[in-house]
């Protein structure tokens, strides 16, 4: 059945999704900018891996973008700190890559090739991992069976399975089945997830719940986050503030008109808005939804600052830290497609707010089970939920309380994943 699926997916499977990519190139830029990224990948690998210490094991970290690599972050410093090994850093998407280039702890850093099945088995020729460590769900056929044959140990970590997965559907479910049996360690974020992974003949032996690192990353950020001073700290003092964070258009049109109504009643509150895409255009759309109700400043201009309610967040990168000023949090995303991290501010002690479009995330499910975090569906309810969260200091606070120890009580994947890796190296 094994040499079925090969022969399937790198006859029929591939070609098409070369073909897609190819396509999508001709009209989307990151994907153009994914190509153009993998042209020169072996000469270039090559040679960045020539001169790596060849005394040093080598451990592979795979991530599909940005948000994946967080999570692995975690057991990369960890292993750097207390083992003489060499890392490798691979990433399908472009963010990732371009974004993690000169990530310290990583040794070389490239984009993972085009699964084809001569790329694979070139790659792991040159790159000869001791181990190689796939983030949450990104795996790709021709590079695990080349490991396999070589005889690699291949760990999936920070693994999913959702109950409506589309690894789930009969074909599909049949081809991860096979696919899955060559994973040496499959270290899932809960035990349901694990129970999951049985349902595709995953055994025991290859099974563990440990847990989630994004718990640890977010933990490990915040204690830095509060020394970065990104706001003086007069400026906000007495305030009341409401964070928005990776914000799309959908949950705009509900989040800012309930904050001009409820600033009309509460004179303390201040909007921080952070657009997920802080675009020229998506910036003075905000701007323009506010004019002749609030003043709103673009963060970049905040020392010039004089009173707006609304602050607009013209750069990336700094979200995680104004956080640390916020009262409440909403997430954006959640009325788009799929909410993003919540974790990012209920590590702060404070309540986390959200559309309903959470089925990715069972963080912000959990919250929600606890009190933690508060679901609206529409513009009354936004209204009704920041009003209430802004006039009641006492309930703000506990469920502030609730969120923290959320995170609090869910730390430790880190130290067990490393237990497990360390059996291998």
């Amino acid at each position: 059945m094994k040499k079925l699926w090969q022969i399937f997916y790198n006859v029929i499977i591939i070609p098409f999704l070369f073909s897609i990519i190819s396509f999508g190139g001709l009209f989307n830029p990151k994907i153009r900018r994914g190509i153009a990224g993998r042209k020169r990948i072996f000469e270039n690998l090559i040679l960045d891996a020539a001169v790596l210490d060849k005394t040093k094991k080598l451990i592979w970290f795979h991530s599909s973008s940005l948000g994946e690599f967080e999570q692995a972050k975690p057991i990369i410093e960890e292993l750097k700190r207390d083992k003489r090994i060499n890392i490798l850093v691979t990433f399908f998407s472009p963010s990732g890559y371009e974004n993690s280039r000169k990530y310290p702890y990583a040794d070389l850093v490239c984009y993972l090739p085009f699964d084809t099945k001569f790329n694979a088995e070139r790659f792991i020729a040159i790159v000869r991992p001791s181990l190689a460590v796939f983030m949450r769900y990104d795996i790709w056929p021709n590079h695990i069976w080349a490991l396999k044959k070589a005889g690699i140990p291949i760990y999936l970590v920070d693994a999913t399975m959702k109950s409506n997965s589309p690894r789930m559907f009969p074909v599909i479910k049949n081809f991860h089945r096979s696919l899955y049996k060559n994973i040496t360690r499959i270290l899932t974020v809960s035990e349901a997830d694990a129970n999951r992974f049985k349902e595709f003949g995953c055994t025991d032996e290859q099974l563990l719940s440990v847990g989630d690192t994004r718990f640890d990353r977010v933990y490990q950020r915040s204690s830095g986050a509060k020394e970065h001073k990104l706001i003086k700290d007069d400026l906000l003092k007495g305030k009341k503030v409401l964070v928005a964070g990776s914000t799309w258009e959908l949950d705009e049109e509900v989040i800012l008109p309930a904050f001009s109504k409820l600033a009309k009643y509460d004179k303390n509150v201040i909007l921080i808005i952070a657009p997920h895409e802080p675009t020229i255009i998506h910036l003075e759309k905000i701007e323009h939804e506010f004019a002749g109700s609030l003043k709103t400043i673009r963060f970049s201009f905040l020392n010039n600052y004089n009173g707006e309610r609304v602050i607009i967040v013209d750069s990336i990168g700094i979200l995680l830290t104004l956080y640390t000023y916020a009262d409440a949090a909403f997430i954006g995303g959640s009325f788009k497609q799929s909410i993003h991290n919540v974790l990012e501010a209920a590590v702060y002690g404070i309540p986390v707010l959200f559309g309903p479009k959470i089925e990715n995330s069972q963080e912000s499910q959990h919250l929600l089970k606890l009190g933690g975090g508060i679901l609206i569906r529409n513009k009354k309810e936004a209204y009704r939920q920041f009003r209430t969260i802004f006039s009641n200091d006492e309930l703000r606070k506990a469920k502030g309380k609730i969120a923290s120890n959320y995170v609090k009580e869910n730390l430790g994947a880190t130290k067990k994943i490393l237990l497990e890796i360390n059996k291998v190296i």
